[in-house]
């Protein structure tokens, strides 16, 4: 029932941090996590290596996969958390193949119809929470994590991704959004980092009230210097 349960969706480009924050925030808050699929993807490792001839197989399976669990979150009766919406995949990584030639006019209005159709019968998150981070900090999380198939992306695959993101979420409108600029947020090595983070997702969420009660609410370890810094927009 609304206002019983919050949705949170953790968008950003590849390497950001969305996996780990999601991680984190299913176990601070007890909600429940739905991560993306990378390891079980069939296409995955083929689209890096050909990007024009896998595009279209790999957004229509990503489209599937997170209106599955996009569809399981909002009927479902548990607080919950995803990693990566489904709305990325239209405004973001489709947007960005069709754009720079990878996949064929057909198939991107082939596509963005499935979409649209799709989301239609999909309530939004209660709040769309943006990692932001630099091309340079991008490229250097990603090789940190050594998936061998994400080596050889360019930087204009990465920029690209980074300047749809900024235009998206300009104009998201679909409900609340917190953008956080990362490229100096170190949750998970800091741990008051990770508390002025939690807070700021709590004030970002009008049904806040549900946690003040909650063991969620630890106090913000950090000092009054690094949490001003840190609360800026």
């Amino acid at each position: 029932m609304a206002g019983e349960k919050i949705f949170i969706a953790v968008a950003g480009n590849i390497g950001t941090g969305k996996t780990t924050l999601t991680n984190m925030l299913s176990k601070r808050f007890g909600w429940t996590a739905h991560f993306e699929a990378v390891t079980e993807n069939p296409y995955l490792s083929d689209f890096y290596r050909d990007m024009a001839r896998w595009s279209f197989p790999l957004q229509v399976f990503f489209l599937n996969h997170r209106y599955r669990a996009h569809k399981l979150i909002i009927h479902g009766t548990e607080s919950a958390i995803q990693d990566r919406s489904i709305y990325e995949d239209a405004n973001i990584f489709a947007r960005n193949l069709y754009e720079q030639g990878h996949m064929e006019e057909r198939d991107y209005n082939n596509y963005l119809d499935l979409y649209n159709a799709v989301c239609q019968s999909l309530a939004p998150p209660d709040l769309m929470l943006y990692l932001r981070k630099s091309l340079p900090k991008l490229k250097e999380r990603i090789a940190m994590r050594g998936r061998d198939f994400e080596q050889n992306i360019p930087d204009e695959y990465l920029s690209n991704l980074n300047r749809y993101y900024d235009d998206w979420m300009q104009d998201y409108d679909l409900g609340n959004k917190l953008i956080v600029e990362s490229d100096s947020l170190d949750f998970l090595n800091n741990p008051a980092h990770f508390d002025v983070l939690t807070q700021r997702i709590l004030n970002a969420l009008d049904q806040r009230d549900l946690f003040l009660e909650s063991r969620a609410q630890a106090a913000v370890r950090s000092s009054p210097e690094e949490t001003a810094a840190l609360l800026k927009e």
